[in-house]
């Protein structure tokens, strides 16, 4: 598997031989939405591996399965930097909406930090039901998409110097944290996404250890997936399903082929 262009734009439904301009980032960002789902189930199924870049691409390109920030952004980033980007990884702190503050599990969140002509934007596919959808820029201006709309807010704190914020579709009408995040400190290499990887698998105040979680965009909107209920947003409307535990088996393997 020597072109990660050719094997991602394969599983995402694009041309094997396309590569993107700046201005086409968005196409591989809402194929790649569609196609592959941010979910858990390696780790609620205890089938993690130890992380790499060679069993990144094993888990999403030849299993065809999904994975959190640091699987769906790790591969994201790959893709990027072979099709000529300047990329780097950082590390955010998640916003908690319920407690009001940022999570305590520390910078378990990975983004991408993409630099073109002369500004740098966030390019964000793992971000759950949270992604722009779209290069976000770190001047504060607002980018809207499909998923709403987004913006980065310089601002420091103890996370770090800036913090995405959204207004989702359909879901909010007030502007809410996503995540802090530090741009002076870089990811150096991906094996640092191992630490990543073992803290969200582990630590007990993880949201993704406790119960599955499978999420993916849709032609009209998103559609979400967990032990107990499936959640569709078709262009503005919700419907909602109960599940019992042959009924998330079908889904699973129906909706998202897992």
């Amino acid at each position: 598997m020597e072109n990660i262009q050719q094997d991602v734009n394969r599983r995402i439904g694009l041309e094997e031989s396309w590569s993107p301009t700046f201005a086409e980032i968005p196409v591989l960002l809402e194929a790649f939405a569609r196609a592959v789902p941010f979910e858990n189930m390696a780790i609620i199924e205890n089938r993690l591996t130890p992380f790499s870049e060679q069993g990144l691409k094993e888990k999403i390109l030849v299993r065809g399965e999904g994975g959190l920030c640091y699987d769906l952004n790790g591969l994201l980033y790959l893709y990027l930097k072979e099709a000529g980007f300047s990329v780097t990884l950082l590390r955010g702190v998640v916003y908690h909406q319920g407690k009001g503050d940022f999570h305590d599990i520390g910078r378990t969140h990975v983004l991408i930090l993409l630099r073109h002509g002369g500004e740098s934007w966030v390019v964000d596919g793992g971000f759950g039901g949270n992604i722009p959808l779209r290069p976000v820029p770190l001047t504060g201006e607002v980018v809207t998409s499909p998923n709403g709309e987004f913006r980065v807010a310089k601002e420091d704190t103890s996370h770090g110097d800036y913090i995405l914020q959204m207004k989702l579709s359909y879901k909010s009408d007030e502007w809410q944290n996503g995540y802090a995040f530090d741009t002076t400190r870089p990811v150096a290499d991906l094996g640092e996404l191992a630490e990543v990887q073992g803290t969200v698998a582990s630590h007990p105040e993880s949201p993704f250890n406790q119960s599955p979680l499978l999420t993916k965009r849709t032609e009209s909107g998103s559609i979400t997936l967990t032990k107990g209920s499936m959640t569709e947003w078709e262009d503005g409307s919700m419907k909602k399903m109960d599940l019992d535990d042959d009924s998330f088996k079908e889904y699973r393997k129906k909706r998202f082929n897992a």
